[in-house]
């Protein structure tokens, strides 16, 4: 349950968890708490800024690994899985198969 604050065109102006003074309860999943969730003008340039941190960040462990410095055991078993499925996932994006790994020669 979320309590919403509206402005004077009766339009959200704010969100919260908590009670707060003159706000209505609204469920999670009322329409105009989604949309003001999406409407938040800040969000897209974050949703876009943290899938390319993402991918830096994927693309550093992988570095490290290669590299010797720490082993993809040395990560928390969480972060172990996070890393495997978003590697699974981008191979199946890039429709790769790579049953025979990296070797381009021909058997």
């Amino acid at each position: 349950m979320f309590h919403v604050v509206r402005n004077a065109q009766g339009a959200i102006q704010s969100v919260s968890r908590e009670p707060q003074p003159g706000s209505e309860a609204l469920d999670e999943s009322h329409p105009e708490v989604a949309a003001f969730f999406k409407m938040t003008p800040t969000e897209p340039a974050f949703n876009a800024a943290d899938a390319d941190f993402v991918r830096v960040l994927e693309d550093l462990i992988d570095t490290l690994i290669l590299k010797n410095v720490i082993q993809h055991t040395d990560l928390p078993p969480p972060a172990q899985r996070k890393i495997l499925m978003r590697k699974g996932l981008r191979n199946r994006l890039h429709g790769a198969l790579n049953l025979l790994g990296g070797d381009d020669r021909i058997l």
